[in-house]
């Protein structure tokens, strides 16, 4: 009965987000606590939702400062840099943009927190998707993909969980990951080319000076968030980089209007905030201050990498000491944290009403009661391909419990099924890896709520747009571990 309810409460929540009946803030919350009062354990639900926020709080409060910390580094200027040298190969091409946002997702991705990657990835893209009219679900769709293949490093957290799970070397389970890693993120890339073509053909590339190369019908699948209404804006000439969004002119009309002057606003969508944070000339700029800032982002990469403190202590000391320094005058450092707040309060929120959702499944024993169901529908002809079977499994319930659900429960039940038909625990930690990039994407992932929230995306379009691409990423993985003899 548990396996049926806690199958029935996934499904309903997805299916009630994808169709936006409900937001998903008040479906964490609202459908956990009806299907816990279905089982027959509502007075137990106080006890749940406290174990959830428990377990959940020091990654809310990881979040919470670490948007304080990125926003405050994305406003004195650390990342400009970065963006320009996307901007200059992007040359404002759609495809060029989409594989840039993959690129960019991937390298920033060698830090090991999905959180961050977003943070930087939708800070440096998400005006370029928007001064172009692109399909904003494109850009976290591709951006999630990519840190999803990129999870798997060591210190990321799943291979970690392996190896604990199972007493093995995280290196040893990594390693020879890698070539099969390395196919998918060369599909994160293929996909990346063919979703930015159809971009591409959707609106056309533009020269440095706005002027649309080709224009032609709109793909309805790759516009499910279209950025902005009416039709593309035009610019007067006089050289203005419409892909770079760093003009500081304003916008004028609405539907097809025009803007005048270097760097106007795009038509119908007036001064943006979006583009702010590309601003050359804007006062939160701390020039003479970048390399302080950037040793000190550096430093505390190193010091999560590494371990010396826990993340959310970093993350606080480091949005304290960013502020006092950038901004040492209080009416300063309180702006900085107001700016912020609103994505603050949406996506420590998300966590926190995710916590009932978790706490109820582990609570009232559904996960464990769905793990045991799928472990039990394992036909036993498939012991000597129990690697296999858990690269397939690893695809659906990493979406639909926790990395910790699944690796702590699950995991070892598989490999013990397979030892008992001679399938090293190896195979098992390896193939159990694949199912990430999908992963990334679930409602019960806090970092993808910093990815639609940032880049204002609606989690249901984001997930129906994405999981499709997802899934594909990961059987490639899989593919490519059998074809290597890794699983």
């Amino acid at each position: 009965m548990l396996t049926i309810l806690g199958f029935a409460m996934i499904a309903t929540f997805l299916v009630l987000i994808m169709m936006k009946k409900m937001s998903p803030i008040a479906a964490l919350v609202l459908i956990p606590a009806l299907f816990c009062v279905a089982v027959g354990q509502g007075a137990k639900l106080g006890d749940y939702v406290i174990d959830g926020v428990g377990n959940l709080a020091p990654t809310a409060a990881m979040l919470m400062f670490a948007i304080v910390y990125f926003g405050v580094m994305i406003d004195v200027g650390l990342f400009d840099p970065i963006v320009r040298g996307i901007l200059r190969f992007c040359k404002a091409d759609p495809m060029r943009i989409v594989v840039g946002t993959a690129v960019l997702a991937a390298i920033v991705s060698l830090d090991g927190d999905g959180s961050t990657t977003f943070m930087i990835t939708v800070s440096a893209m998400y005006p370029l998707y928007k001064r172009l009219k692109m399909s904003l679900v494109v850009m976290t769709g591709v951006a999630a993909t990519a840190n999803g293949v990129m999870n798997t490093l060591p210190w990321g957290g799943p291979t970690a969980r392996a190896a604990t799970a199972l007493k093995l070397d995280a290196g040893d389970i990594f390693v020879p990951m890698i070539p099969a890693l390395g196919v998918g993120l060369a599909a994160v890339l293929l996909l990346a080319v063919v979703l930015g073509r159809r971009e591409r053909r959707r609106i056309g590339p533009l020269t440095l000076d706005g002027a649309p190369a080709a224009e032609t019908a709109t793909e309805p699948e790759t516009v499910l968030v279209a950025a902005g209404g009416g039709d593309r804006a035009r610019k007067t000439s006089g050289g203005a980089d419409r892909g770079t969004g760093t003009g500081t002119g304003t916008g004028t009309g609405t539907g097809g209007g025009t803007g005048t002057g270097g760097g106007a606003e795009n038509a119908g969508e007036g001064v943006d905030e979006g583009f702010k944070g590309l601003d050359p000339n804007r006062p939160t700029l701390r020039p003479k201050l970048y390399w302080f800032n950037a040793a000190l982002t550096i430093a505390l990469l190193t010091a999560m990498i590494m371990e010396l403190m826990p993340i959310p202590v970093l993350f606080l000391l480091g949005a304290a000491l960013a502020l006092t320094v950038n901004f040492p005058h209080m009416p300063d450092q309180r702006a900085r944290i107001a700016a912020h707040a609103d994505n603050v309060l949406n996506v420590s929120g998300m966590v926190f009403a995710a916590a009932v959702f978790t706490g109820v499944l582990s609570g009232t024993g559904m996960v464990e009661h769905m793990a045991d169901w799928l472990v039990g529908a394992i036909p036993e002809g498939m012991g000597p391909h129990m690697a296999i079977v858990t690269g397939v499994l690893s695809i659906p319930l990493t979406y639909f419990m926790s990395n910790d659900g699944f690796y702590f429960g699950v995991v070892p039940v598989l490999a013990e099924a397979g030892a008992a038909h001679g399938v090293s625990p190896l195979e098992i930690a390896r193939a159990s890896l694949v199912g990430q990039p999908l992963h990334m994407s679930s409602p019960l992932v806090p970092a993808v709520y910093v990815l639609v929230g940032m880049a204002k995306v609606e989690f249901g379009d984001h997930t129906r747009f994405t999981v499709k691409w997802a899934a594909l990423t990961s059987l490639v993985v899989l593919a490519a571990g059998l074809l290597f003899g890794i699983v």
